[in-house]
């Protein structure tokens, strides 16, 4: 046996000094991966979701214009487009200890969301995001007509995913230097009153500019897989920044590994999980499609330290810190938009005709 065991032992040696890395044997996964099952069935029902809530907004909004009574109420749902004015609103709840009574659900929409990134990374945008869903779909249909989404290089990639914490940062600024008083002042301003209805028209009233400017995005977002969320979206950022705490990761065993890259190839960010033990780049969005691609039993997982988490617990959870907050949120009478529909009866017609109030307004001070 000595002499069969010399030269394993001389040969691996050999590999080491010569930098070869030998590959693992495969162990094939027998058990069926249901990461992307779950995570689907989120999107589909969150997509249902926000497009009864935009229709059923829409049709609130027409009575004010003269259509025939429809919808008897607005649906606050409609907030969680609103992430300025939820940002807004917890600075102003965090200064004042006051919930404000205008676009509240934005807030606790806002919170859910950082919520569910502290506690599994940032599944928002891979799970719930109704913008992410659209995105896949759009660099699916760029793949099945071009063979293939177009990689970035890597320097272009970091230059271009620093602009959504570029406007990330604007924001943040902007809403750090506004006094409470300022921020309430807004709040109640006509424009912060209507900023849904305000966003609606930007889609029903489109002009040239803005028509080429959406068809550019649809056009990036079919040839670059994420275009919107990885280089634009300033909520993505914000989530990505509150991930880096999160207790999950996804974990690599080199043991187990055969260093075939699948996981590298499947990952919508890029990242280099192939490379790495532990991802914890902001940029991952728990989609778990690197773990769906992996086919070495025990290779690569979401970890919570270093327990294995299925993805029935991350869809659960994800349920769980979602229907908690949204559930204090309306047990608490913190939820709706409390506006006489007289207000409304007066803006929302020329809504097109209100501003942004400018900074030094005398309606701010």
């Amino acid at each position: 046996m000595a002499a069969h065991i010399a030269p394993t032992r001389l040969s691996r040696q050999a590999d080491a000094f010569a930098g070869v890395r030998r590959r693992n044997k495969l162990v094939r996964r027998l058990a069926r991966e249901h990461s992307q099952a779950a995570r689907r069935s989120f999107q589909i029902a969150f997509l249902v979701l926000n497009l009864y809530l935009g229709a059923t907004f829409y049709l609130w909004v027409r009575q004010f214009e003269g259509a025939r009574r429809m919808v008897s109420e607005r649906p606050p749902g409609v907030e969680g487009w609103l992430p300025i004015a939820g940002m807004m609103n917890f600075k102003y709840w965090l200064v004042t200890g006051s919930v404000p009574r205008v676009h509240p659900a934005a807030m606790f929409l806002l919170l859910s969301f950082v919520a569910i990134s502290v506690f599994f990374r940032k599944a928002f945008c891979s799970w719930l995001c109704p913008m992410g869903t659209t995105s896949e779909s759009l660099a699916a249909l760029g793949r099945r007509m071009f063979g293939r989404n177009l990689r970035i290089a890597q320097g272009g990639d970091l230059a271009l995913r620093s602009l959504k914490y570029l406007l990330l940062g604007f924001f943040v600024w902007a809403i750090a230097s506004m006094s409470a008083p300022e921020l309430g002042a807004f709040m109640h301003s006509p424009y912060a009153l209507i900023a849904d209805v305000k966003m609606l028209n930007f889609f029903r009233h489109l002009d040239r500019t803005r028509f080429i400017a959406i068809g550019i995005l649809v056009i990036a977002s079919a040839l670059v897989e994420n275009f919107w969320c990885r280089y634009l979206c300033p909520y993505g950022a914000l989530l990505g920044l509150a991930s880096i705490f999160s207790p999950m990761r996804i974990r690599r065993s080199p043991s187990a590994c055969i260093d075939c890259a699948k996981c590298s190839r499947a990952c919508p960010a890029d990242l280099k999980v192939d490379k790495l033990v532990t991802i914890q780049s902001a940029e991952c969005t728990g989609c778990m499609e690197c773990v769906a691609a992996c086919p070495a039993e025990g290779a690569l997982g979401m970890h919570l330290r270093r327990t294995l988490v299925p993805a029935w617990v991350m869809a659960t959870g994800i349920v769980l810190v979602f229907g908690g907050v949204v559930g204090y949120a309306k047990a608490s009478d913190h939820w709706r938009t409390h506006i006489s529909p007289s207000f409304y009866q007066e803006l929302i017609p020329a809504a097109d005709q209100v501003v942004h109030p400018m900074p030094g307004d005398a309606s701010l001070k």
